[in-house]
């Protein structure tokens, strides 16, 4: 099952208080971007967050599972989605503690 629109715009109304959160459309499921940093992922209308240790000590034990099959496990946020401060709190954390994306390179022209 494909994660719907209504989820995700519920989802990004609930952290809009962690900093620039945009997301992107994959596969039928959704990328979560703040301040350009892939933070989580909506997968069959469920919160996937990165793993870091900031995320870590903030939940206390987070429960961990894949967002997909094959996938690395990330932390399972269901309970404290409602709650809008906590979860933006978390999610900036997550982004203070995540590297900047490395810059693309320039496409190869065609000769």
């Amino acid at each position: 099952m494909a994660t719907d629109q209504q989820f995700a715009d519920y989802v990004l109304d609930q952290i809009r208080e962690a900093g620039a959160i945009s997301f992107r459309r994959m596969f039928g499921e959704y990328a979560v971007y703040c301040d350009s940093k892939v933070v989580a992922l909506l997968c069959d209308n469920q919160f996937f967050l990165k793993p870091t240790v900031a995320g870590r000590e903030a939940l206390g034990q987070p429960v961990e599972a894949p967002p997909y099959p094959g996938a690395k496990l990330y932390f399972l946020v269901d309970e404290g989605l409602e709650d809008s401060e906590a979860i933006s709190r978390l999610v900036r954390l997550t982004a203070d503690a995540l590297p900047m994306p490395k810059p693309r390179r320039p496409k190869k022209s065609k000769k």
